[in-house]
């Protein structure tokens, strides 16, 4: 009798063929490494849809791999610069930027504290001390996978609050 598909078992099975695909795929370490969170908490996600009459584990879990990297660069919006601001006195922009980037960082104080202190926790160590997801995973003594929820709902957590606060701005 075959072993029952638990997310602590593709995790097991899958996390380095997940993790290398996604690195020969996408350049950046980081990003690279923020999808294979995000393929991990879709596969979490979608497990009870899960059919093995429908394919094989390996093919479902590769499909939702590749579909991920797919859906990273059609995300991936082209960078541009913006022009140069004339007629500012020296020392001007910098001093602007400066506030600005004050004001951003007290607004993100702010909505860090309205987090739970597990999800702070996390994101003040993925963002700030820049650890891995794994890294934090065994840091918190909790699974891969529930650091990758707890992240990802603090993440969005913190962009509705954000989201709120530039709403009530405008």
């Amino acid at each position: 009798m075959s072993e029952p598909v638990t997310m602590d078992l593709i995790f097991r099975e899958y996390q380095d063929k997940v993790s290398r695909y996604v690195r020969s795929k996408i350049k950046n370490h980081h990003d690279a490494e923020d999808l294979v969170s995000d393929v991990f908490l879709k596969l979490g996600a979608a497990l009870d849809r899960y059919n093995s009459n429908r394919g094989s584990l390996s093919t479902w879990i590769y499909a939702i791999t590749r579909n991920a990297v797919r859906d990273f660069y059609r995300r991936a919006k082209p960078s541009f610069s913006l022009p140069e601001q004339e007629n500012l006195p020296d020392g001007a922009e910098a001093l602007d930027e400066t506030v600005i980037g004050r004001e951003q960082l007290a607004e993100l104080a702010i909505a860090l504290e309205r987090l739970s202190a597990r999800e702070r926790d996390i994101i003040i160590l993925r963002f700030y001390q820049g650890l891995s997801p794994g890294d934090i995973a065994k840091k918190m003594n909790i699974s891969y996978t529930n650091e990758g929820f707890i992240q990802s709902t603090a993440l969005r957590k913190l962009r509705k609050l954000l989201d709120k606060k530039k709403e009530e701005q405008v």
